[in-house]
């Protein structure tokens, strides 16, 4: 039996299969108003009628001046979740699970007026703006925007949740070194915003629901952090709530001297073995993992739980099928309507 079509069962959450649509912007909201429109609906759904086990809904953001752009999702107002609430409905029809990402952009925020971050450092290129220090007090208010973003997903019915601690957004600006210079108790505790955004969200999820968070386990950049800090990293939001890391590396900046990430398949599948290891935790892998051989593999010796298949599902919204099928034909079992095609 191909190991990548087996079931995956954590707490409350029950997978048909190993396989994961991860977060990929779309920048397609009409408006400007942070809500999911028919472009969304279609392109999530089509996945689910694919065969994805776990669908993640792209980057969502918990205030307006907290998107990338003005084209991206948004879950600051409880107008919004009937939209998502669709999609959600749809979406089980079809088998699968879906979860949404909670995330606020920072200082990568490009149509903000003033984006916000842990301190006032510009994104290097000079695309970017320089932002604005939070507050202590603004901190803590912006924990409770997780918080209120994440019971609207409980009402939208999502499966999980996973919040953005990657790729050079908020949760990372706070937890990295190079970004964080503040000399408060969030300056002095890296992890503390991220610690405390994960508590917050475990007291309006259910208990049953798995919370999932990605991080960049390796930064890259000149001066950045690498493996061993991040998994003492990881350590601690284990300890304040995480059950599932989806590993995936960079984010805070040009490509440094010290390494360049590599392009083969399966480049971060030993980021996700190292830290499912250290901590003993589920996680899911990602990176140029669209080979179904290689996603197999990456399973079967124990690198990881969970494959996530980012630019690959954009190509084939039937991934899934088609990777089963290659891998062991006898277990497939597409929709009804498409079973003539197999």
């Amino acid at each position: 039996m191909a190991l990548l079509s087996t079931p995956f069962q954590f707490k409350g959450l029950s997978l048909k299969n190993r396989i994961v649509m991860p977060p990929m912007c779309q920048y397609s909201v009409d408006a400007h108003d942070g809500t999911p429109t028919d472009w969304h609906f279609v392109h999530y759904v089509s996945r689910a009628v694919g065969g994805t086990g776990l669908i993640i809904v792209e980057m969502t953001d918990v205030e307006p001046d907290g998107r990338i752009s003005n084209g991206d999702l948004g879950l600051w107002s409880d107008e919004q979740i009937p939209a998502y609430a669709r999609i959600v409905s749809e979406v089980h029809k079809y088998g699968a699970k879906i979860g949404i990402q909670i995330a606020h952009a920072g200082r990568k925020a490009e149509d903000a007026e003033v984006p916000v971050s842990s301190s006032a450092i510009a994104f290097p290129g000079g695309r970017y703006k320089t932002p604005r220090a939070l507050t202590t007090e603004e901190v803590k208010q912006m924990v409770v925007k997780f918080q209120d973003s994440a019971r609207r997903a409980v009402e939208a019915g999502f499966d999980t949740i996973e919040i953005h601690g990657a790729h050079g957004y908020l949760v990372h600006q706070f937890h990295s070194p190079l970004t964080n210079q503040r000399d408060d108790e969030y300056g002095r505790d890296k992890a503390l915003f991220g610690v405390e955004i994960i508590q917050a969200i475990k007291e309006v999820i259910p208990a049953d629901m798995p919370l999932i968070m990605r991080v960049s386990a390796v930064e890259y950049v000149d001066g950045g952090y690498g493996l061993d800090y991040s998994t003492e990293l990881c350590r601690r939001y284990k300890e304040a709530g995480v059950d599932i890391f989806h590993i995936s590396s960079g984010g805070e900046g040009p490509i440094g001297s010290a390494g360049r990430p590599g392009v083969h398949p399966g480049y971060q599948v030993p980021l996700a073995r190292a830290i499912k290891q250290a901590l003993d935790v589920p996680v899911i892998a990602v990176g140029n993992l669209d080979d179904p051989q290689v996603a197999e593999a990456s399973i079967g010796n124990g690198d990881t739980d969970l494959v996530a298949v980012g630019r690959g599902m954009l190509r084939d919204p039937y991934w899934a099928l088609h990777a089963i099928h290659e891998l062991s034909a006898d277990e497939l079992q597409p929709p009804k309507q498409y079973s003539r095609a197999f």
